[in-house]
């Protein structure tokens, strides 16, 4: 049963599309388990329905118009119980569902078991006999395995929109697609899809009508020339120190190349319309596919030579001015792993929204696109990215969604969002130079995070205190080599002066985990428990020295840094960075530099500094609770991984906890207590922390003015009540819908998406 589960996983996963994948699962489990029939039937949310969408024995004609209401028959049991259900005769269960066109009288035994994927059902999966019978343990076993596996190539499925397509019938209108990944930046970007891919790697480069069919194919035939005549060179040089096996690869690419076969193919896929590297894509992915399914070791490792041909033929296809991209007016940019030049490339009021497959929130994209104000999804891993080139695109950066080719009707929507903003931001200009202030009296202070100097002059103009987190990562990140010093000490000099006398905390150099240096390898199977912030700085005090001695040269005639120490655990570690810091301030002072000595802070980001947080605050002047990651390790929740999204929420009932017993303990020792991250700009979460009595809140630019909105327009003592409510609340999703509710009942529900 093993061997025959790994071929048809293996044929599956070789199948050209979505319902290919489906049509060859029902065949190879009927034939596995000799039975005579084997359906898929897929839940269809919207209407409420199972649809038949493949089957082996019953009625093909019925594919995609039999339906079973989600309460009915034997197929919605199952779904209700969500566990196999294996009977003799199904025609004399109570629940037995007559559906004319599927023409199953015939059949009596019967077995169906749950498709289900991160809880939810997806469909079910059955197996049916004419003879009446059961199942046995052996089949039942091999059913739910398949079903497992069925469950996750479905979920991929309706994540690149094959599933909608496939549910919806051909009377009713086209579903647009819609892809989910993290927020990056908040705004709605509608344009046009501009696709940026990286060289030589075939999977990225994106499908582009021809302008003209026959040029493209001239281009084809003449990349293939100038590979076949490397590969002469290369075997003309290599041939005599080369062994037998080394020299049979060269034969064999020269015949691959020779033959007619591959060059047609691409050639035709050119002619069907798509532009030679597209054509170029499809066809060697489609060999790829067929000899990685196959049982041959020999062949399966064919598939990289075929990989290794089709780079070198893209990379002269390549050679020519078409791998510029052509922006459209609004580019919706997109790419698999964009960079920051990407984005500094595109004309001048040209970007309209940017899609990236890989990163997160807090990437060097995500950040510069929050200084650009243009909205952002990052980690949309399952759009296909070479199928939007040239495609309308509605970015989404509050919910971090991305819908290709929408409808009119959403269009329409979004725009209506769009006019809400922008009579929204105009309210919000009004109090902007305004402290938030309850209106019972009670002030806190907003700050900003910022890590780039395009984020100053926008962090000044939205009417921020002052800067609660500078992420000095951002200039290491962005270069090849470390910074040297006096490069430091300009960016954190300007940083300085440009909110002096406002104060500016300034976060010790946090890399590792999601932030590698490229010039400063770090491997590690787990790099979020590993070597990161402070951790990697105390064992390389040269650099800690070194960054500390820029930030207090910077600050001479200033006097409005603090320093802030990431990623600690340990009282230990804050008191050899104490020691460190009055040795590069004594060195500093002893060069003739007039500064003073600053305020040094922790950063509450770990459950260890939670219940050491009076301990901690006895050492230092502040405390910063860091809420993103302190949600992520209180839950142990990877909040950049899809798979476990709907489990990270700051509103946790443990977070809030944790909250509260850092503000509490910090207040003991009678220090500052603030919170930074995306809690501190969300509008559903602000009125909690305000009630926790958090000092100030650090948040994004674009964020200032709407939580300064909520806080004048509540009082503290609602406030508390309201935390006072939440606190006796068991779970993230009721304590969220509590305080939205809150929020509509002051007129304030605007606010709850702006603020996402």
């Amino acid at each position: 049963m093993l061997n025959i589960l790994r071929h048809i996983i293996q044929e599956v996963s070789s199948a050209q599309d979505f319902n290919e994948a489906l049509n060859i699962m029902v065949k190879r489990i009927a034939n596995a388990l000799a039975t005579e029939a084997c359906s898929i039937f897929l839940l269809d949310r919207s209407h409420g329905e199972y649809v038949l969408v493949a089957t082996q024995g019953l009625n093909p004609q019925a594919v995609g118009k039999a339906r079973v209401p989600i309460n009915k028959g034997l197929v919605g049991l199952v779904g209700e119980r969500e566990e196999p259900i294996n009977i003799d005769d199904a025609t004399i269960h109570p629940r037995f569902f007559h559906v004319a066109e599927v023409k199953e009288e015939a059949y009596r035994a019967f077995l169906g078991t749950p498709i289900i994927y991160h809880r939810q059902v997806l469909g079910v999966l059955i197996v049916q006999q004419q003879a009446p019978r059961r199942y046995d343990e052996a089949e039942e076993a091999f059913l739910i395995t398949l079903a497992t596996q069925l469950a996750a190539i479905i979920a991929h499925a309706d994540a690149i929109g094959a599933l909608a397509k496939l549910l919806v019938s051909s009377k009713e209108k086209q579903h647009e697609l819609v892809y989910s990944g993290v927020p990056g930046a908040t705004g709605i970007g509608m344009g046009t899809g501009v696709v940026i891919y990286a060289t030589l790697d075939l999977n990225l480069v994106p499908d582009h009508v021809p302008d003209d069919i026959e040029a493209e194919i001239k281009l084809l035939d003449s990349a293939f020339a100038a590979v076949r005549e490397d590969l002469h060179l290369l075997s003309e040089r290599l041939y005599p120190s080369l062994p037998p096996e080394e020299r049979a690869l060269f034969d064999v690419y020269q015949r691959i190349l020779d033959s007619s076969d591959l060059g047609k193919e691409v050639a035709d896929r050119i002619r069907a319309g798509n532009w030679a590297p597209g054509a170029l894509r499809e066809v060697i992915q489609s060999h790829i596919r067929h000899l990685e399914s196959l049982d041959n070791e020999y062949m399966r490792e064919r598939a990289e030579d075929i990989r290794d041909l089709g780079r070198r033929v893209l990379s002269y296809l390549q050679k020519n001015d078409r791998a510029t991209p052509h922006y459209a007016e609004r580019t919706i940019l997109i790419g698999e792993s964009l960079t920051p030049t990407d984005l500094a490339e595109v004309p001048e009021g040209c970007l309209a929204g940017i899609v990236s497959a890989k990163g997160s929130g807090n990437s060097h994209v995500a950040i510069l696109a929050r200084a650009m104000k243009v909205p952002t999804a990052m980690g949309v891993g399952e759009v296909p990215i070479h199928e939007l080139q040239d495609k309308e695109i509605i970015v989404d950066g509050y919910y971090g969604q991305v819908y290709i080719s929408p409808s009119q009707s959403l269009r329409d929507e979004f725009e209506r969002l769009i006019q809400e903003e922008q009579k929204l931001d105009a309210t919000l200009e009004e109090i902007r130079d305004l402290p938030a202030v309850t209106k019972d009296g009670q002030r806190i202070g907003l700050l900003v995070n910022t890590g780039l100097g395009a984020d100053i002059s926008i962090s000044l103009a939205a009417g921020a205190e002052g800067v609660g987190l500078y992420r000095t990562e951002i200039p290491f990140l962005m270069r090849d080599r470390f910074p040297s010093g006096e490069e430091q000490r300009i960016i954190y000099r300007q940083l300085l002066a440009s909110f002096a006398p406002k104060p500016v905390i300034i976060r010790t150099l946090d890399v590792g985990g999601d932030k590698p240096l490229p010039y400063f390898p770090i491997k590690e199977d787990n790099p979020f428990l590993g070597w990161r912030g402070i951790r990697i700085t105390l064992d390389h005090p040269e650099i800690f020295l070194s960054q500390i001695r820029a930030m207090l040269r910077a600050s001479e005639g200033l006097n409005n840094m603090r320093i802030m120490l990431p990623m600690i655990t340990d009282v230990t570690e804050v008191d050899e960075a104490l020691r460190l810091l009055r040795k590069a301030y004594t060195e500093v002072h002893d060069e003739g530099y007039n500064v003073e000595l600053p305020q040094l802070g922790v950063m509450i980001e770990v459950p260890a500094a939670v219940y050491q947080a009076r301990a901690l605050a006895k050492r230092v002047d502040f405390l910063s609770v860091g809420s993103n990651d302190l949600t992520q390790y209180i839950l142990a929740v990877d909040r950049n991984n899809p798979r476990v999204a709907n489990l990270y929420d700051a509103l946790h009932p443990a977070v809030l906890r944790a909250l509260i017993q850092v503000v509490e303990n910090g207040h003991q020792e009678g220090k500052h207590v603030s919170i930074c991250g995306e809690m501190a700009g969300d509008p559903v979460a602000v009125l909690l922390l305000l009630a926790m009595g958090f000092d100030s809140l650090s948040m994004n630019a674009s964020s200032v003015g709407r939580v300064k909105w909520i806080i004048r327009h509540f009082t503290k003592k609602k406030a508390a009540k309201l935390l006072h409510e939440v606190l006796s609340m068991e779970n993230a999703v009721m304590i969220r819908c509590h305080m939205e509710l809150a929020l509509e009942r002051a007129n304030l529900g605007k606010l709850i998406r702006a603020g996402r």
